[in-house]
């Protein structure tokens, strides 16, 4: 690094790692390089050592200087850059950029692995992230960006972290742009109640003081720590925060979170999820992050959305601190359409209702928010957001610190009437359709999972394993028409629920799907051939018919994997035939049955992320209600039995 002397008009250059100070360097290297100046460079660097008599002459030279660490950016030359690629395109580079193949990843979980470069590009930004171990929490703040630090164990003293009395020097929220907390959890872990306090006031009002002066500081906060628990278990008997130690465990620290990253959601890294393709430098990227800390587009979406009145101003500073940092990650220009600000918004809005929804858990004083937003360009249609566990979880997650302390008013019809959760989603009506955010039959009378014969549960993200019964055919008038959408990273959604009912008792399945050509094509349809091998009676005999696409760059294995789907499924009364039709005639993907039902599918057979299929003892290799599912939407007709029965060829 570079200070000017301004007794002797000239610049002097300091090593740290060298121990040499005060050595000379000319004015025309620092203007090319002016980082020398705030931070200092990583660089390659001859010096020239020059004896002299004079005891206040430097005898050290700087002669040249070749920065290997990115000491000057042009902003403008970024942005103009960035307009050459389309949204999803430039998340792929960034993504690839933090060492990860996109095509490995969903839209949303690219999204959650962008959330952890916010704190990077937005000052005094608070965010947490809990989940199971091995998801690549730490690396990003550990291995990505010289301007932050990761302090190991999350555990740190007050003179380190804020200032030390005793010599006024500042700490770790001074000298860099994030400081992260690595372990975070951990029931057992010691935490200086001091530092708690302190810390409380930093990340709400950006200054901190240990009784001589208050200071300042940008740092944002980041905090990671592993989960011991699954979602259900944790929206079952305690909170999202349950495994942090107990000096943090305190509704004044977790309001002051901006967001919270579902860690659960992020599936652990094996080796084939790493990139070997093209993305930018990390340290170019570390410092095209630090240049964007020095603007602001939190009001970005205010000419076209509101956020809802009773959202409180910490709710709102944290939705609008997440939606800056995300508009600059995205969008470094501030120049987004609608639908993609709105994409941005309500992602924004979920991490911090994540927040405060475990706060109604953990402290009654809290009043329950509605979050939601309102488009000025549709005469004021409100947009309830709500997180995908409150959609999977419905029987656990609207429990209350008001219902721990009062079980049986809780419980009671008339207490429920007397307080309604403003976002509880409607429950459906037992005779109607159920909501869009439901699986097409109705829940059991049973507490329990049902198995592949029963209808699905009404949340289709249930954890638990379903176990196989004896075929039973359900009644036709158990079987509903509608239309329903299944959300990205949903878990628990298996063929045998989304199919299984309507397959049952059906003699003749066509399939249509364009695409089944690849390994794990070929092993879906496989799949929901044991699905309908499950709700067979063992003396019948089902004609299963695939129309699909001929794989134009290896058709022989294509072929081959067909041939021995056809010679496994036949021992157990299925006939399995196919044909190859041209992409027109089989581009929409549908499932038909003799008994008249088809059932529209947007995204054929391919509903679920890449998962390890070579791993024999992975659960989901194993369980299909352990994948992480792709974003897709399912609908289901009646026709006449005639017409279905009419599309099967002979075999």
């Amino acid at each position: 690094s570079v200070a000017l002397n301004e007794k002797t008009d000239a610049y002097e250059a300091d090593f740290s790692n060298l121990g040499i100070t005060d050595v000379l360097i000319d004015a025309d290297t620092v203007k090319r390089h002016p980082k020398l100046l705030v931070g200092g460079v990583w660089c390659i660097a001859d010096l020239a050592y020059q004896y002299s008599d004079d005891r206040h002459v430097v005898p050290w030279i700087m002669e040249s200087l070749k920065p290997i660490q990115l000491s000057h950016f042009d902003l403008d030359a970024y942005l103009q850059a960035r307009r050459q690629f389309s949204l999803q395109e430039w998340i792929d580079l960034l993504i690839q950029s933090m060492g990860f193949n996109p095509e490995m990843f969903g839209e949303r979980t690219k999204l959650l692995q962008l959330m952890r470069l916010v704190p990077y590009c937005e000052r005094n930004y608070n965010l947490i992230e809990l989940g199971p171990k091995g998801t690549g929490k730490s690396h990003i703040y550990s291995d990505f960006s010289p301007h932050g630090i990761l302090i190991s164990g999350g555990e740190v003293s007050v003179p380190k972290l804020f200032v030390n009395n005793s010599t006024g020097r500042i700490g770790l929220v001074g000298y860099w742009d994030v400081v992260a907390f690595d372990e975070f959890a951990g029931k057992t872990k010691r935490v200086d109640n001091a530092l708690v306090d302190i810390m409380k006031n930093y990340m709400a009002n950006k200054s901190f003081s240990r009784g001589v002066e208050t200071l300042g500081a940008e740092a944002s906060m980041v905090f990671v720590g592993n989960t011991s628990h699954t979602l259900a278990h944790m929206l079952m008997h305690t909170d999202l925060f349950d495994d942090l130690p107990a000096r943090y465990y305190d509704s004044a620290f977790l309001d002051r979170l901006h967001f919270y990253i579902p860690g659960w959601e992020v599936e652990i890294i094996r080796g084939e999820m790493f990139s070997d393709g093209y993305g930018f430098v990390v340290d170019y990227l570390a410092e095209i992050l630090k240049t964007l800390r020095n603007y602001d587009f939190s009001q970005k979406y205010a000419q076209r959305f509101e956020l809802l009145s009773d959202i409180s101003t910490r709710d709102r500073d944290g939705v609008n601190k997440t939606f800056s940092g995300l508009m600059k990650i995205l969008f470094p220009s501030g120049e987004a359409a609608p639908d993609e600000m709105e994409l941005i918004l309500k992602f924004a809005l979920e991490g911090r209702k994540r927040v405060k929804d475990q706060l109604l858990r953990i402290d009654p004083t809290y009043a329950r928010v509605s979050f939601g937003y309102r488009s000025l360009d549709s005469a004021g249609a409100v947009q309830l957001v709500r997180t995908l566990e409150e959609k999977l979880h419905p029987q656990h997650y609207y429990k209350t610190a008001a219902q721990d302390a009062q079980p049986s008013a809780a419980a009671s019809p008339a207490a429920s009437a007397a307080t309604p959760r403003a976002s509880a989603p409607p429950a459906p009506a037992a005779a109607g359709l159920p909501s869009p955010d439901q699986p097409p039959l109705p829940a059991p009378a049973s507490a329990g999972l049902p198995s592949p014969d029963q209808p699905p549960l009404p949340a289709p993200g249930a954890s638990a394993a379903v176990t196989p019964a004896a075929p039973v055919q359900p009644p036709a008038a158990s079987l509903s028409v509608g239309h329903f959408t299944y959300e990205e990273n949903q878990r628990g959604v298996t063929f045998d629920r989304l199919f299984g009912p309507y397959l049952a008792g059906a003699s003749q399945v066509t399939l249509t799907d364009a695409y089944i050509r690849l390994f794990y094509q070929v092993r879906n349809l496989m799949e929901f051939i044991e699905t309908i091998i499950r709700r067979k009676p063992e003396a019948d005999e089902i004609h299963v018919h695939l129309v699909t696409v001929q794989d134009e760059y290896d058709p022989v294995q294509q072929l081959e994997q067909l041939q021995q789907v056809q010679s496994s499924c036949a021992p157990a009364g299925v006939r399995f035939t196919w044909e190859f039709a041209d992409k027109s005639a089989a581009h929409a993907r549908h499932i038909v049955t003799d008994t008249g039902w088809k059932i529209l599918l947007d995204r054929g057979l391919d509903i679920y992320q890449r998962y390890e299929m070579k791993d024999a003892f992975a659960l989901a290799n194993r369980l299909p209600e352990y994948r992480l599912c792709k974003a897709f939407e399912v609908t289901y007709l009646r026709i006449e039995p005639s017409e279905s029965s009419s599309r099967l060829p002979e075999a």
